[in-house]
């Protein structure tokens, strides 16, 4: 049978983890909020309305994607562009190619991040494994000007920080979305989180420090995943309403 994702790929061990995924979508919320197409994600209400449900509901199509055989893997991006299409029906404009880059800018971006933070550092070929899985998706859904290989990509996203990103009324919506719906102090911890993972154009506008107090206790998390405490500090993190979520996170790539 063959895979979207190789099984031995360094992918798959990046999107196995939920640690590392909480991570991700963290840095992506964060850049998500700034992103001068932003309304788009407010005209369905959908995100602000519930933005943790729409965390696992991206996850479930993330998953999906990187785990799953080549055709399933295939027809859940086709999902995705329909449902995409559907809203721009709905609205009579089209979401622009760069804003469709920009989110695959960050899944490529975050995940690399994510991963050293709690894992290691990558290697180059590791690195390119990350972009091309997700360079096949952004083909898959038909967007234009993709850049061709790593350093390309790596170019086009410092140009994307700087053109695409600005502070406005939704990010300052969002973010009361997020503090409402995590409480105060989880809404620390995803901003200490954002603290450590996002480029420096993101930490500028959203005033974030470039120290986080989540970095001396990293070592300590890790010691906590090899004494299976690491679920438990999950649970934490999220709402006990999202149990079920939370508990589906981590999986086996093989």
């Amino acid at each position: 049978m063959e895979y979207f994702v190789n099984k031995k790929s360094i992918v798959r061990e990046i999107w196995g983890k939920g640690d590392t995924i909480l991570f991700i979508f963290a840095g992506a919320s964060a850049e998500f909020a700034l992103n001068k197409a932003v309304d788009w994600l407010y005209f369905t209400r959908k995100l602000p309305k519930d933005p943790l449900g729409r965390l696992f509901s991206t996850v479930s199509y993330a998953r999906e994607i990187v785990f799953a055989e080549k055709h399933a893997a295939q027809k859940a991006i086709d999902r995705i562009n329909s449902i995409h299409t559907s809203v721009e029906v709905e609205r009579g404009k089209s979401i622009p190619d760069w804003a469709y880059r920009d989110v695959l800018f960050m899944l490529i971006d975050y995940s690399i991040r994510s991963f050293e933070t709690l894992e290691r550092k990558l290697n180059i070929s590791e690195k390119e494994e990350v972009f091309d899985v997700f360079w096949r998706v952004g083909k898959r859904m038909n967007l234009r000007d993709l850049p061709q290989n790593l350093r390309e990509f790596e170019t086009i996203r410092q140009s994307h920080l700087e053109q695409d990103l600005e502070y406005g009324k939704y990010t300052r919506d969002l973010y009361k979305q997020y503090r409402k719906h995590l409480g105060l102090v989880r809404y620390q911890l995803l901003l200490e989180t954002q603290s450590l993972i996002t480029p420096v154009s993101v930490r500028q506008y959203l005033n974030l420090r470039s120290f986080s107090f989540l970095s001396p206790v990293i070592p300590a998390y890790k010691i906590s995943r090899s004494i299976k405490l690491d679920g438990l500090l999950k649970s934490l993190i999220l709402p006990s309403e999202y149990k079920a979520e939370i508990n589906s996170l981590d999986r086996q790539s093989a």
